[in-house]
C-alpha cells in the first residue's frame, strides 16, 4: 500500500537550513510538506492544514516543541508527532512520548532513518483509521435500528443486511415506496468490504429514457449532439465500490440487456466507442414492484432478474410493523422541533392512537411528513386536529383481525376502532371483545367505552350468540 501518497507533513524548526533539507528529502518521496518556523505558527499551521505527520523540534524560541505538542493534542488527538532532538535534550523527548508523541530522533540523523519512522507512522495510522471505521461500521449497524425502528421485523431484516453485506452476492430490495430501501441499500455497502469504494446510486425513474445509456456507461467525444467531452459513467465511478439502482423496473428492455451484458462481463463500452473498459462493481437493485410478476408479464428480462437476484431483502410496509409507529414518530418528532426551533410535550393520548390506527399508505416518508406538519401547526402538544385533513378523512382505518386483540388491551374505545364502519370489521371487534370478557356483555361494553345499549343492539343485530362466540 502507498501510505505517503498526498500525506502531509509539518516541518517545524527554527533553524532554516534543517527545514530546507527535511523538505527536499520529503518531496523527492512523494509527500507534500508544510513547514512553520516557530511553535505558534506551527499551532495555527495544524488548524489550517490538518497534517498527517508533525516533525517537531524541541528546541525553539516563545514556545517549545513541549508545548506545541500539547496543542496539538488539543486540536486533533490523531495527529502523528515525531519529536527532532539534540543528545541533549533526551528527557524532553521522553517526555514528549510520554505526551502522545510516536517517535523521537537524535540530531544528527540518517534520512533512510526518518523516512522508515515515517513509514511506520503512516502505517500505524492507516490500521487505526480502519480500526476507527470498523468501530464506526458497527455503530451504522445500531443506526441502521435507530433509523428503521426497534420492531423484530426490523430486527430480521438487520440480521439479513449484515450476513449479505459480507459477500459479494448482488441484491434486490423489493418494498413499498417509503419504506426505507435506500436505508438498507446504504447499510449493505458500509457492512461490505467495498466501503473504501463509491456508493452511487442511481434513480432509473428520474432519468429520461434517451439518456439512461449514457449516464450508466458513459460517452466519448461526439457520440451525439451535445457530447462535447469524454465523460465517464457511473459504473466506473463505482468501480470498486457498489452500484445501487433503484427502481430498476423502469428500465427498459432494450437498456435491460446492456446492463445484464455489463454485470455478466464485467465490461462496459463508452457510448460512441467499442473500446471495453473493465469493471469491478457490485450491483444492488431496488424496486416499489414485484419483479418477478413482471418476468411472467414480459416487461422484465427472466434473465438480468435471476442474476440481480442472488440475495433478496423485503422491506415490510409500515403497517405490517406497529410497533414501529410510534418510535419512529416520536424521533420525528424530535428532528422536526429542532429544525423549527419549537418545543413540544409530545403526541396527545388521542393522536398516539390515531397514528396507530392508520394504515399509512406512504409507509415512513409520508409519517415523517405528517409529524414534520403537525409539529409546525401545534403549540403545546401534537393532537389529532393537528394531522392534514387528508389523513383524517381517510377511509384507511381497516385494522388487519389479527390486530384487533392488541387494539383492544390498549384500551381502543369501539369510536376509535370502528372507524371504517365496517359490519364485518364491527363483528370482529365485538366478538373478541366478548371473548376476553368471557361473554359478560356488560364488561364488554364497558371495555369498548360504549353505551350498553348500544352494545346489546349490536350484539343482536349481528345475531351473535354464545355459539358463535367459539367460532
Amino acid at each position: 500500500m502507498n501510505y505517503k501518497n498526498l500525506k502531509k507533513i509539518l516541518v517545524v524548526d527554527d533553524e532554516p537550513d534543517m527545514r530546507w533539507i527535511l523538505t527536499n528529502v520529503l518531496k523527492k518521496k512523494g509527500y507534500r510538506v508544510i513547514t512553520a518556523d516557530d511553535g505558534k505558527k506551527a499551532v495555527q499551521k495544524v488548524i489550517e492544514n490538518d497534517p498527517d505527520i508533525i516533525l517537531l523540534d524541541i528546541r525553539m524560541p516563545e514556545m517549545d516543541g513541549i508545548q506545541v505538542l500539547e496543542k496539538v493534542r488539543e486540536i486533533n488527538p490523531s495527529t502523528q508527532v515525531i519529536i527532532i532532538t539534540a543528545f541533549a535534550d533526551v528527557k524532553n523527548a521522553v517526555q514528549a512520548m510520554k505526551l502522545g508523541a510516536h517517535d523521537y530522533l537524535i540530531k544528527p540523523f540518517d534520512n533512510s532513518e526518518l523516512l522508515l519512522i515515517i513509514e511506520r507512522v503512516l502505517e500505524k495510522k492507516a490500521l487505526d483509521d480502519e480500526v476507527k471505521y470498523l468501530r464506526n461500521a458497527l455503530e451504522d449497524r445500531i443506526n441502521l435500528s435507530k433509523r428503521m425502528g426497534k420492531s423484530t421485523k426490523v430486527d430480521e431484516l438487520v440480521d439479513k443486511v449484515k450476513k449479505v453485506a459480507s459477500s459479494d452476492f448482488s441484491v434486490l430490495i423489493l418494498g413499498e415506496s417509503g419504506t426505507g430501501k435506500e436505508l438498507v441499500a446504504e447499510a449493505i455497502y458500509r457492512y461490505s468490504a467495498r466501503r473504501m469504494g463509491q456508493l452511487v446510486e442511481v434513480d432509473c425513474g428520474a432519468i429520461p429514457e434517451t439518456l439512461i445509456e449514457s449516464e450508466l456507461f458513459g460517452y466519448e467525444r461526439g457520440a451525439f449532439t451535445g457530447a462535447y467531452k469524454r465523460k465517464k459513467g457511473y459504473f466506473e465511478a463505482a468501480n470498486k465500490g457498489t452500484l445501487f439502482l433503484d427502481e430498476i423496473s423502469n428500465l427498459s428492455k432494450s437498456i435491460q440487456m446492456k446492463l445484464l451484458r455489463a454485470i455478466q462481463n464485467k465490461k462496459i463500452a463508452h457510448l460512441g466507442s467499442t473500446e471495453l473498459i473493465p469493471v469491478d462493481v457490485r450491483i444492488v437493485c431496488a424496486s416499489n414492484e414485484d419483479i418477478l410478476k413482471l418476468v411472467e408479464k414480459g416487461t422484465f428480462r427472466r434473465d438480468l432478474f435471476y442474476r440481480i437476484n442472488e440475495f433478496r431483502i423485503d422491506v415490510p410496509p409500515l403497517r405490517e410493523r406497529k410497533d414501529d409507529i410510534l418510535y419512529l414518530a416520536n424521533m420525528f418528532l424530535k428532528e422536526a422541533s429542532e429544525e423549527l426551533s419549537k418545543k413540544l410535550k409530545g403526541f396527545s393520548e388521542e393522536a398516539r392512537k390515531f397514528l396507530l390506527l392508520y394504515d399509512w399508505p406512504g409507509n415512513v416518508r409520508e409519517l415523517k411528513n405528517v409529524v414534520r406538519r403537525s409539529v409546525l401547526v401545534a403549540n403545546r402538544t401534537i393532537l389529532p386536529e393537528h394531522f392534514p385533513d387528508e389523513l383524517k378523512n381517510s377511509e384507511l382505518f381497516n385494522i388487519p383481525v389479527d390486530q384487533i386483540d392488541s387494539m383492544i388491551a390498549q384500551g381502543f374505545s369501539w369510536k376509535e376502532l370502528k372507524k371504517n364502519h365496517q359490519k364485518k370489521f364491527e363483528e370482529q371487534v365485538i366478538k373478541k371483545t366478548l371473548k376476553r370478557t368471557n361473554g359478560n356483555k356488560l364488561q364488554a361494553a364497558k371495555n369498548l367505552k360504549m353505551d350498553y345499549k348500544t352494545f346489546h343492539t349490536k350484539v343482536k343485530e349481528l345475531d351473535l350468540n354464545k355459539n358463535q362466540l367459539n367460532k
